[in-house]
């Protein structure tokens, strides 16, 4: 095998792959600086040890420092505090993955190099299945408040416009049936989750189910109150649940390991289709009941 030094590419993907790994090995140790959980903290910084193995490993063979990257640093470690570091960490893995994907050519030129694949592969992968992590815990009360708030409320703002054509009436309308939708939802979930008897919380997951709900009736209702035409309103409101859906599937797809689009075609199809039939229900109201407004 030539030296890397004798190889400028080989010696340009050593040196990217040992970048990568100590970039890595400072993102495990800020998660887990971060982190209260005992457990989850000990999982990182195991993580964050093997990472620094591996950076060591090329370091041999380079014969020179890498200096992280403090962008994909600070990157990661935003996302983990702001969406969980569950889904930071698989978000992370995926991207590396694919970034990395020409390294099996280097198991021929490099000893250490197919070991140290498999572990990135299985290992990591391993220790990351550790980690216990709350939000993941209720995310099925999460997918609740959000689902019947964009099955619900798509269809209820859909019929309303064509009943109504009144922004402010309808979104005057829709932010009471909102409040009081949550709260039911939120109190149905409390009820359910106490009469399961199971590991979760009841009060934190009616919290969860209640504060997805009311959180995304506001997104979808946002329009009308900044829009004048009920129409365009309602096309913005249709996009918006459009975007909630794609990254709230998007999420659980990277933190659950699920597959994405066909969840996100259910989930839109879903959504939409209550929102088209209901449309027409608004505008039969409208015509039978000779309503205008």
């Amino acid at each position: 095998m030539n030296s890397p030094h004798e190889d400028p590419g080989l010696m340009a993907t050593l040196l990217s792959l040992q970048k990568g790994e100590i970039t890595e090995h400072h993102i495990y140790q800020k998660i887990a600086a971060a982190n209260h959980d005992g457990h989850n903290r000990e999982v990182l910084e195991r993580i964050a040890g093997q990472e620094l193995g591996h950076y060591a490993i090329w370091k041999q063979y380079t014969r020179q420092d890498a200096a992280p990257d403090a962008l994909r640093i600070w990157f990661y470690y935003l996302i983990a505090r702001g969406m969980g570091m569950t889904f930071a960490i698989k978000l992370m893995e995926g991207v590396e993955k694919r970034a990395q994907g020409y390294d099996q050519g280097l198991a021929g030129r490099i000893p250490e190099a197919l070991g140290i694949l498999e572990n990135e592969e299985n290992h990591e992968r391993e220790l990351i299945a550790l980690i216990d992590e709350e939000r993941l815990k209720y995310v099925g009360s999460v997918v609740l408040g959000l689902n019947d708030a964009l099955v619900e409320f798509t269809g209820t703002l859909a019929g309303l416009t064509f009943a109504i054509q009144n922004t402010q009436i309808i979104a005057v309308a829709g932010l009471i049936m909102g409040v009081a939708a949550s709260l039911s939802m939120g109190a149905s979930e409390y009820l359910s989750q106490r009469s399961d008897g199971g590991a979760t919380n009841p009060f934190r997951a009616s919290v969860y189910t209640g504060t997805a709900y009311l959180v995304t009736v506001a997104l979808l209702i946002l329009p009308y109150l900044i829009l004048g035409n009920p129409y365009h309103a309602l096309i913005f409101t249709l996009a918006g649940a459009v975007l909630v859906i794609f990254l709230f599937t998007f999420y659980i797809s990277v933190a659950k390991d699920l597959p994405f689009w066909r969840r996100f075609g259910e989930m839109l199809l879903i959504s939409l289709g209550i929102a088209a039939i209901s449309f027409v229900i608004g505008i039969l109201i409208r015509t039978v009941l000779n309503v205008n407004i």
